[in-house]
């Protein structure tokens, strides 16, 4: 078997909005990669795994020519090339396998703050700028708006001012930029987020590795949202502590050396535990209460 069955490869942004938190996951699942200014491609040295440095633009196009098996992209991306007419063009299949909960934003339609806004007919005749022309014309044709959809690839938030366009269809995360440029959402076309995506055509070999990593990722993000909470609960309260337990699987309950009235109870908590919940369990009886997180889970 050569080495390049052997190891898979992954396209990532490589700067931008998931480049650090794309980099941050593979972390978390223990593997090593270190990145280096200018270099496009690294190499994992303790897991079959390299990776592309590329703009998110090219990270599905890698995949569907058969030089990634992997890649972590924006539902945004996701979504828009979905729409393209690829009917004579070959390609090798796609699969989104997971969502990665970080990257998220919205796809939204912006408004200047002197736009006479009522509802998405008031963009009827209307230019609209954006880098996602084919989202855009399908909300559009959907909601029955004729609208002149202007084609930029960067820059969209000043097109208003520029007069190359009446409104703006982008991304938007805090709303800053949209408020730097004197803009106002309006319409919010698609949420997005990161996810990780698979060619269909993998090789038995690298289907292996894959699965691997499949269960590093699932493993990494079960733990971002659990906890482990340890507290102490007289017997009597113990049910009804129990069941405000933020999705809680038979906590383990241990006696207490010297006490015969007050256990301790450990669970893990499968959602997020929020004051509110600590102030619940006080009020049920519970002290000693004790949150942890959870760095690695796997079930």
């Amino acid at each position: 078997m050569s080495e390049s069955n052997n190891r898979i490869k992954i396209a990532v942004q490589k700067s931008g909005r998931l480049s650090d938190d794309s980099f941050s996951l593979l972390e978390r699942c223990g593997i090593k990669i270190k990145k280096s200014n200018g270099r496009l491609f690294c190499h994992s040295q303790n897991f079959p795994l390299d990776v592309l440095l590329v703009r998110d633009d090219d990270i599905l196009s890698l995949i569907q020519d058969g030089i990634c098996e992997l890649g972590i992209v924006g539902t945004n991306i996701l979504r828009e090339k979905a729409l393209q007419n690829n009917s004579n063009v070959v390609i090798n299949p796609i699969e989104e396998v997971i969502n990665l909960n970080f990257g998220f934003c919205k796809l939204s339609i912006a408004v200047p703050d002197t736009f006479s806004y009522v509802n998405i007919s008031s963009l009827a005749n209307k230019r609209i700028a954006t880098t996602y022309p084919n989202l855009l014309k399908q909300f559009l044709k959907n909601n029955n708006v004729d609208a002149k959809v202007v084609v930029l690839t960067g820059a969209v938030e000043i097109a208003p001012r520029l007069n190359i366009a009446d409104a703006i269809c982008d991304l938007v995360s805090t709303g800053v930029t949209l408020e730097a440029n004197g803009l106002c959402e309006v319409e919010n076309i698609l949420s997005s987020q990161a996810v990780l995506v698979k060619s269909l055509n993998m090789s038995v070999e690298k289907e292996s590795i894959f699965k691997l990593l499949r269960c590093r990722i699932e493993s990494v993000l079960q733990a971002n949202e659990a906890k482990y909470i340890m507290l102490h609960c007289p017997k009597i309260a113990l049910d009804k502590i129990v069941k405000l337990l933020p999705g809680a699987e038979n906590p383990t309950v241990m006696n207490l050396t010297g006490s015969d009235v007050v256990v301790a109870v450990h669970a893990v908590c499968k959602e997020s535990v929020f004051w509110e919940t600590l102030e619940q369990l006080k009020a049920a009886g519970a002290s000693a209460i004790l949150v942890l997180p959870i760095e690695k889970m796997m079930g």
